[in-house]
């Protein structure tokens, strides 16, 4: 069954190498927190907010091992009026028997706003 996995994290500003190492660390996590192996992923959605513009965060999860394979595609969330600014949130479609209610969704630094009833 495949089940999604949902994440967010902020960057303090729009730059490359923040936007690189601030994906790479949300994504780690999630897969960290979820037992998940990169072959059981069947695919990535990476949004951010319109404001980060700098780098595609897709970047940093391909170049990371065991992941080359992996469909991976970015976007720019909706510009709504008092939206979280630079953010990035993933959801990655992973290949699991793992309950719905016992999957980890990862929210961090400011993005725990997003689901406060969601983080530990």
């Amino acid at each position: 069954m495949i089940r999604g996995i949902r994440g967010a994290i902020t960057i303090d500003e729009d730059r490359a190498e923040l936007v690189w190492e601030e994906t790479a660390k949300l994504v780690q996590e999630v897969v960290k927190q979820n037992k998940v192996d990169p072959s059981d992923i069947a695919s990535v959605t990476i949004s951010t907010t319109p404001d980060i513009r700098s780098a595609f965060p897709a970047k940093s999860v391909r170049s990371m091992e065991g992941w080359q394979y992996v469909p991976i595609m970015c976007m720019h969330e909706m510009d709504v009026p008092g939206g979280l600014p630079l953010c990035i949130r993933v959801l990655l479609h992973v290949n699991t028997h793992t309950p719905q209610h016992e999957i980890h969704h990862i929210y961090l630094k400011d993005a725990v706003k997003l689901r406060p009833d969601l983080v530990k």
